[in-house]
């Protein structure tokens, strides 16, 4: 009896032992278990607060990339690194070019940020869509960059095509300026004048007294042209000299300039070519 009871207490002390071992290793296997979830837990926040940062940084970035006249495309200090372009057309494509590559980056974060996420099994819905909203933002940057790209190509033609009226233009305003500036004149005898149909005498009574006059009809023939914006002397070899026209008497000067020899100087050059025509009669 006595031996029976020293066994069953041996085997219950066996299973009491059995048993702690057992309680013991899940124990163990519970707090390993614990430290393991701890960590990882610890690793996940910092990995969500790493994402929520890279974002936000993300976020900056597309919003940096501002497309009105007044953008910043470069941060400061490197603005007078770059060289800019002299003319608006290399300016307008320089800056196009510097959004684009600043939006090629934003993009390649974002894909980094995306597949990042995916292998490090952070999938909260709200951050999903806080990336979708990153992806959809880029598009639209994207879609907006190639708008100015195509409105700059179509203001480089309208350019163009006003450059070349400005030319013609340019060229016509030349032109009209020189003939504005040129006045044609003659110098003869009253034969001369007479015989070219320039003159013609008038007035007078029965033959006398008659004073010569222009006709109003002139051949450009008997005229010398003269840009009075580069000229403004005429010489004239005779013994007298007289002008017939009606140019303004205070736009000009006629002068004796030696032995047989007059000089006519243009005062006012404006005033003088409102006439267009000028006849100087000599005397030899």
């Amino acid at each position: 009896m006595r031996k029976t009871s020293i066994f069953g207490f041996v085997v219950v002390g066996v299973a009491l032992l059995v048993a702690t071992g057992i309680f013991y290793s899940k124990y163990k296997k519970y707090e390993a278990d614990y430290v393991r979830l701890t960590a990882e837990e610890q690793a996940t926040r910092e990995r969500y607060g790493n994402a929520i940062q890279e974002i936000a940084t993300i976020s900056d970035s597309l919003n940096a990339i501002a497309l009105g006249d007044d953008a910043k495309l470069l941060p400061a200090g490197t603005q007078s690194e770059v060289q800019v372009p002299a003319t608006t057309h290399e300016q307008a494509l320089t800056r196009i070019e510097m959004l684009k590559g600043s939006l090629e980056r934003t993009k390649e974060r974002i894909q980094e940020l995306d597949s990042r996420l995916k292998k490090s099994g952070v999938r909260i819905a709200g951050m999903e869509r806080m990336i979708n909203g990153l992806k959809k933002t880029a598009t639209e940057k994207e879609t907006l960059i190639a708008q100015l790209d195509t409105q700059v190509d179509s203001l480089e033609t309208r350019v163009a095509g006003l450059s070349e009226n400005v030319n013609v233009l340019s060229a016509e305003v030349v032109d009209k300026e020189k003939e504005l500036a040129t006045i044609y004149y003659t110098v003869g005898t009253k034969k001369e004048l007479m015989d070219s149909g320039i003159v013609v005498s008038k007035g007078g009574v029965l033959g006398f007294g008659k004073t010569l006059k222009p006709s109003g009809e002139f051949n450009d023939n008997y005229f010398t042209t003269l840009d009075t914006d580069q000229e403004n002397v005429i010489r004239i070899r005779a013994e007298k000299a007289q002008i017939l026209s009606p140019q303004p008497v205070s736009s000009y000067m006629l002068l004796p300039s030696g032995e047989d020899a007059f000089e006519l100087r243009i005062l006012d050059s404006k005033e003088f070519r409102k006439v267009k025509h000028l006849v100087i009669l000599t005397t030899t």
